[in-house]
């Protein structure tokens, strides 16, 4: 089967080892035996359980390989609407009419852009910080994950605060000079506006020798996004496997993003198996949707 032929396959076809998988991930739900850490830390007090389901979405770096509309396609085979763009998918080099004429076709196919990036904003200039905000606007994005020098920072909360877009600081691991950690990054926007915030990638977080459940739990409403992926060995990333078959504690995150009342998406970036990365991104949505239901599960408790 070649990379294309897999987009024809219905989502409910899923092999025996996702199946496999997202079923331990139900009773991995339904009793956690990691501890979760539920009293926020940050400035912003306690937010309410959320009323519906946490959202599974994807990051399109996923798809880098692929034009657009193959990544689109993609994207809907995976069961979702949600999608996080990145710029091999949407350029920075196009004109804002461009921009928003993408926006259009990407949306009549059914999906709903929930995020861009991530966004490196290099230059501490009026200029540069803003011509990725009129972008995301012409985009329709309503956040964008971020990655810049801290003292960049008071100014790219001007202008979220101007274009009320909401900025997610990416951390990116221990080779990250700036942000290896959510912690690195939150010590800075605790106290900014509300639109700051963090886009935790749970890869690169447990890289960088962080406990992510509670990176989560002191973050609080500052979790604005999130990049999931896993791996088998918590110290390399290129280790990164289809999520479910490595040690990151997916149930777990799952769990406490619902505690703090997490209303952002769970965007799946999948960086392996570039030419065919839906087979594993399918197993990995699997596996994803079976902690999701064991939490539910858990939740409703024993039927009687």
């Amino acid at each position: 089967m070649n990379r294309y032929e897999v987009l024809n396959m219905p989502d409910q076809s899923v092999p025996r080892r996702a199946f496999l998988a997202a079923t331990a991930a139900s009773v991995a739900g339904a009793g956690l035996i990691a501890p979760l850490h539920t009293v926020e830390r940050g400035n912003e007090g306690v937010r309410a359980a959320p009323s519906e389901p946490l959202k599974l979405g994807v990051a399109s770096y996923s798809l880098r390989n692929f034009p657009r509309d193959k990544a689109i396609e993609m994207v809907k085979a995976l069961g979702t609407p949600y999608i996080n763009l990145k710029s091999v998918h949407l350029p920075y080099e196009l004109s804002l009419e461009e921009v928003a004429a993408v926006r259009r076709d990407i949306e009549g196919a059914g999906l709903h852009i929930v995020g861009g990036g991530v966004i490196t904003f290099e230059q501490d200039t009026d200029q540069d910080v803003g011509r990725y905000f009129a972008y995301a606007k012409a985009a329709g994005m309503p956040l964008i994950a971020a990655h810049a020098d801290a003292q960049t920072l008071p100014r790219i909360e001007r202008f979220a605060k101007q274009y009320d877009i909401k900025v997610a600081i990416h951390n990116h691991g221990p080779e990250d000079k700036r942000f290896p950690s959510p912690y690195d990054a939150l010590k800075h926007v605790r106290s900014m506006d509300r639109r700051m915030g963090l886009c935790i990638d749970i890869g690169h977080t447990v890289r960088a020798g962080t406990d992510v459940v509670r990176a989560i739990a002191d973050a609080g409403s500052r979790v604005l996004d999130m990049h999931a992926k896993d791996l088998r060995d918590p110290t390399t990333a290129a280790s990164q496997c289809i999520v479910g078959e490595g040690v990151i504690p997916i149930a777990a995150i799952f769990r406490q993003l619902e505690t703090v009342g997490y209303r952002g998406f769970v965007n799946l970036e999948y960086e392996i198996d570039a030419d065919d990365p839906l087979p594993g991104m399918k197993q990995s949505f699997a596996y994803m949707r079976g902690a999701l239901a064991g939490l539910d599960a858990a939740r409703r408790g024993p039927r009687s």
